[in-house]
């Protein structure tokens, strides 16, 4: 009995990171994992950890924080859609983030000085 293609294919965290559209390229996703600015079921994991559906991923870019839950497996990276499919952020994490992004809006800009 053969084991199918998807049994075997490993999902790295990075190459996941880069189907879900988390970051533009996956030496940028790798750089995150390796700096600890990714953790996987709250532990802290090289690049080519394994990614399994459940697994609970918290992505840290910039000051906004995203706390999600795996729901599929890919290594392509495909349209925004088809990468919204592949995770489920918690409602917490959307609230946090919202906040995050509404606090660093309401933070007056400042001009560079001539």
């Amino acid at each position: 009995m053969m084991q199918s293609d998807n049994a075997i294919e490993k999902f790295r965290i990075d190459k996941w990171l880069f189907a879900a559209r988390f970051f533009k390229t996956r030496s940028l996703a790798a750089e995150a994992v390796e700096r600890g600015r990714v953790s996987l079921n709250d532990q802290r994991v090289k690049p080519a950890k394994t990614v399994t559906v459940g697994d609970r991923l918290i992505i840290r870019i910039g000051s906004v924080q995203y706390v999600i839950e795996v729901l599929a497996l890919s290594n392509k990276r495909g349209s925004a859609p088809q990468a919204q499919q592949l995770y489920r952020e918690t409602d917490e994490s959307k609230q946090q983030r919202e906040l995050v992004i509404a606090r660093l809006k309401a933070q007056p800009q400042s001009l560079p000085i001539r």
